[in-house]
């Protein structure tokens, strides 16, 4: 968990500036239905206002901008000064206040652009948490506490903007998959009629692992108008910069439909990667998860550091009575199977590898070491933490309970499920999975393929850093492919991964077990495969081209 107190002033306030570069691009795509009037919601320092003062700006009259912070709204006001024929106004307050006045009005403004602060919710101070609370209420949106001021920004930004008028923003490329931007994405599929989007392979923000999108949406002429779609252009550089962006918004191929509908990974499949997952949806041997198992989260302890803990901890305080085995890092479980061997590796490697559970015991009938142990933690202030101060005892964590079935809840390349053999006990780093039909062996093994890999990426979601994350009702909606296996199977399949296979590799012959026999052509394995590779490097933020020579450098030393 983030806290306000160690992150920096720039992230508080959202304060990562566009390139002047990409500020000219979105400009000119809006300047192309010659607006009269601009709004920008966050102008920070000016850049959006020195680019257009360099652009032929034919028809227009007025930009109202907005900017928080005094110091960068006076920076603005000198750029704003360069106009000789067009009225600039920058307001010292924040946009979303001043815009809920008049979401209800007629929009006033022919064009938006501008790059909204990426400010988490929890992060935003109290007024503007219910300010953008009501914006969600205004429009009749799901809302949630999970959102991020831009997201409130953009739908105020477009309820603003005129019939026809155009909106040119930089926005986290986490509009694509997030479920607290789900509310935006059905926003812009109701008003808009078009929406294409710039997926930039590298960073653009220094000092932040945030992803960043170029989303241009055009509002529809009227409420009955049919909405076109989405499109989704990758990119590997910053060419595309320099050329028309009018070329590229009419000569896109969008996507409605099933495409856009909650998330909008689909969008970056190609057609024909899309109808392997229609075909795959109507095999009877596909099945999604919820069909298969039921998931839920571990053992929540409010405090994994004083809750889980190595061998010379349980040692030195006497705690072998209360101490069970867990696991809940990928650390703790390299390949599928947890086992005996496994516990014995981890206990050498001086890993966290005990979960002490007290059940009920009342504290002055605890031997004195384990007393010394909870005075510890008191020391500490763990018992004041949230978790533990609402529980009695603080030290007795609730919903204990282990399954035949883990999976971790992050994961780098693909997920995997876990044959949890010794019924060790998760962390809430770590789902509990109990099987609905199929054996344990059987769920593990047919869980590692081309098409569940693919599945993940579409339903799951990422952040910094590339880490791939499901959640419950992610889960329940992945294509597992069945096929039966054996107990052989799978502590095969896990001295294979332990190994180090590559990924590409490994997924290649788990799809020739699994999804050959269940009548998959090698083609469609092929593109399943090649899908699920293409999101994987987006999602990690690396070069496919790069990747490739990489990998195959490596197989000729093997």
């Amino acid at each position: 968990m983030n806290f306000k107190l160690d992150e920096s002033p720039a992230k508080l306030r959202g304060g990562y500036y566009t390139d002047p570069d990409i500020a000219t691009f979105l400009l000119k795509w809006v300047l192309g239905i010659h607006p009269k009037s601009i709004l920008e919601p966050s102008c920070g320092d000016g850049v959006f206002l020195r680019g257009l003062s360099k652009l032929r700006t034919n028809g227009l009259k007025s930009v109202q901008a907005f900017e928080i912070e005094p110091g960068e709204a006076g920076k603005a006001k000198l750029s704003a000064s360069e106009f000789k024929k067009v009225d600039v106004q920058i307001s010292e307050r924040d946009f979303l206040g001043w815009s809920l006045t008049r979401l209800l009005n007629p929009p006033q403004f022919d064009a938006v652009v501008g790059n909204p602060p990426f400010i988490r919710y929890q992060y935003l101070d109290g007024d503007l948490q219910g300010i953008s609370e009501q914006i969600f209420r205004v429009f009749h949106l799901p809302f949630t506490k999970h959102t991020n001021a831009w997201v409130p920004f953009v739908i105020s930004s477009l309820a603003l903007l005129r019939p026809g008028g155009r909106l040119a923003m930089v926005v986290p490329s986490e509009l694509l998959h997030v479920l607290h931007a789900e509310s935006l994405r059905a926003y812009l599929t109701k008003v808009c009629s078009r929406v294409l989007i710039f997926d930039p392979q590298e960073l653009w923000f220094e000092g932040t692992l945030q992803g960043a999108i170029l989303l241009l949406a055009e509002k529809k002429n009227a409420p009955n108008e049919h909405f076109q779609g989405v499109s989704i252009i990758p990119t590997r550089s910053r060419d595309f910069l320099s050329e028309n962006p009018e070329e590229y918004f009419e000569k896109a191929k969008y996507t409605n439909g099933e495409t856009v509908k909650g998330k909008w990974m689909l969008a970056l499949l190609t057609e024909a990667e899309r109808e392997i997952l229609i075909k795959a949806k109507a095999n009877p041997d596909v099945y999604r998860f919820d069909d298969i198992a039921e998931v839920a989260v571990g053992i929540v302890t409010g405090a994994n550091k004083f809750f889980l803990v190595p061998d010379e901890t349980v040692e030195r305080y006497s705690l072998q009575k209360w101490a069970r085995p867990m696991f809940g890092k990928s650390e703790h479980v390299r390949g599928v199977v947890f086992d005996k061997e496994a516990i014995i590796r981890n206990r050498k490697l001086g890993l966290p590898t005990n979960f002490i559970w007290f059940s009920d015991e009342k504290l002055n009938e605890l031997p004195e070491p384990v007393k010394k142990y909870i005075r510890l933690g008191e020391k500490q202030d763990i018992h004041k933490r949230y978790k533990c101060r609402i529980r009695e005892p603080w030290y007795s964590v609730p919903s204990v309970y282990a399954t035949s079935l883990g999976m971790l809840k992050r994961s780098h390349d693909y997920p995997r499920l876990v044959f949890n053999k010794v019924q060790a006990y998760t962390t809430d780093t770590t789902y509990r999975v109990r099987s609905k039909k199929f054996n344990e062996p059987t769920i593990v093994t047919s869980f590692i393929n081309s098409l569940t890999a693919l599945s993940a990426e579409i339903e799951g979601r990422h952040y910094g850093g590339g880490v791939l994350e499901l959640v419950p009702s992610e889960i329940r909606k992945l294509l597992v492919p069945i096929r039966h296996f054996d107990e052989k199977a799978v502590y095969i399949l896990n001295s294979v991964i332990q190994n180090g296979i590559v990924s590409e590799e490994l997924l290649t012959q788990q799809d020739e077990k699994i999804l050959t026999p269940l009548g998959f052509t090698k083609k469609e394995t092929s593109l399943l495969l090649q899908a699920w590779s293409r999101l994987r490097l987006r999602r990690q933020r690396q070069d496919a081209e790069k990747v490739s020579d990489e990998e195959e450098e490596v197989t000729l030393l093997r």
